[in-house]
């Protein structure tokens, strides 16, 4: 068994530090007691957590992008899986060309998207809605969920869906209790992706959202325009809190432990 030599830890230890030092470095911000950017060197305070409260715009963006992120994720995953089964399983004239167009979104910066989407919507009457963000975020986190899904999909052993069928499965019942198991890693590992993508956006977002639609990110961003103060960093450290005890729970409830231990059953 081969192991890393002590260039390659060295190396790899550089780039986890460097990765993980400008987060180490909001959440230390974030319990500073003074009113400026400052690293607690005299205590720590939970003061500019307390500020949340008082500042309900950061909470109600919250909500909004929780919201878009899950909405937007699941409606993704909806197209998703059936384009990815019918991708993986045929051969068919165009495959590759429609293949391109799923994935196009990657390839356009976001900030092209954003003009486009902001021109189309107002056009139609749509400007400035929450189904104009709905419909530009599952447009932009769409070939997320796709790869994937896609990647579950072609691994997939179809001898199973095979013997199902020879047993008097029909379509819905192959689907939902033996094609849906098999790929649930790939479609739950999409959607997380999805989720974090939409949550996270703002280059697009920006252009597309109205005082009423505003996201936790485009919150933020017209924040520190005008503040300087630690309670974006605040703000910043509650929502990697959140993430870090989501992902935890995820893993802990179907991780990828549980994946290995279903694959080396031979009776499940």
């Amino acid at each position: 068994m081969r192991t890393n030599g002590p260039l390659a830890l060295a190396f790899h230890t550089i780039f986890v530090v460097v990765m993980l030092a400008p987060i180490v470095v909001v959440c230390l911000v974030a319990f500073t007691p003074e009113g400026f950017l400052s690293l607690p060197t005299h205590g720590f305070s939970l003061r500019w957590f307390r500020e949340i409260a008082n500042y309900p715009e950061f909470v109600h963006a919250f909500w909004i992008s929780l919201g878009l992120g899950m909405l937007s994720s699941f409606v993704a995953l909806l197209f998703a899986v059936p384009v990815a089964l019918a991708i993986a399983r045929y051969q068919f004239r165009g495959r590759e060309a429609l293949m391109a167009l799923f994935l196009s979104p990657l390839m356009i910066p976001h900030v092209v998207l954003g003009i486009a989407f902001l021109r189309f919507f107002t056009s139609i009457g749509m400007g400035g809605s929450f189904a104009a963000l709905l419909v530009a975020h599952v447009i932009v986190v769409f070939p997320f969920a796709l790869r994937l899904t896609l990647a579950a999909t072609t691994g997939m052993d179809r001898s199973i869906e095979m013997a199902a069928v020879s047993l008097g499965a029909g379509g819905w019942t192959l689907f939902r209790r033996v094609t849906l198991p098999l790929i649930l890693p790939g479609v739950i590992s999409g959607w997380a992706l999805a989720f974090i993508q939409s949550f996270d956006d703002l280059t697009m977002t920006v252009f597309l959202a109205a005082p009423g639609t505003e996201t936790l990110p485009v919150r933020m961003f017209l924040y520190i325009q005008d503040n300087i103060d630690p309670l974006v960093t605040s703000v910043s450290a509650s929502v990697i809190a959140i993430t870090m005890t989501a992902l935890i729970l995820l893993d802990r409830f179907y991780g990828l432990d549980r994946v290995l231990a279903g694959k080396s059953d031979p009776g499940r």
